[in-house]
């Protein structure tokens, strides 16, 4: 699994309470009537409510044991979520997001990842305030 995507997991973007692929559907009412509370037939799904990623991180801040500066650090971001932080994995998460600069350079991938994936998760569904898509 992609580092953005357990990222994403972590935070509960995109996902949902759809029922599982694999569940045996449930059988209809005698009479054919649908189920009181099932969608119409062709009817689309329920929306997805948007996750605040910002209020989400503050919880887990409060309860993590270290003070973590995850509103601009990508390293203590990775932390906070519980999630690989090496450099190995930064540089992994900044092929997978499409970094061209040198990896070499980790200060600068560092604050361009930050700002990728506050900008992904944004695009994903998260609800990211202003002053973090920077």
């Amino acid at each position: 699994m992609s580092l953005f995507r357990s990222i994403l997991e972590k935070l509960g973007i995109g996902q949902h309470d759809a029922p599982k692929a694999d569940a045996a559907p449930s059988a209809p009412p005698a009479g054919g009537a649908s189920a009181p509370n099932s969608p119409a037939p062709g009817a689309a799904p329920a929306a997805v409510s948007e996750v605040d990623v910002a209020q989400k991180l503050e919880s887990l801040a409060t309860q993590h044991s270290e003070p973590l500066n995850w509103r601009t650090s990508i390293v203590d971001l990775l932390k906070l979520l519980g999630l690989d932080s090496s450099l190995t994995a930064r540089k992994e998460l900044a092929s997978e997001l499409g970094y061209s600069g040198s990896t070499d350079d980790s200060a600068a991938m560092n604050t361009w990842l930050h700002a990728q994936v506050m900008k992904k998760l944004a695009e994903n569904g998260g609800k990211v305030p202003a002053e973090l898509l920077h």
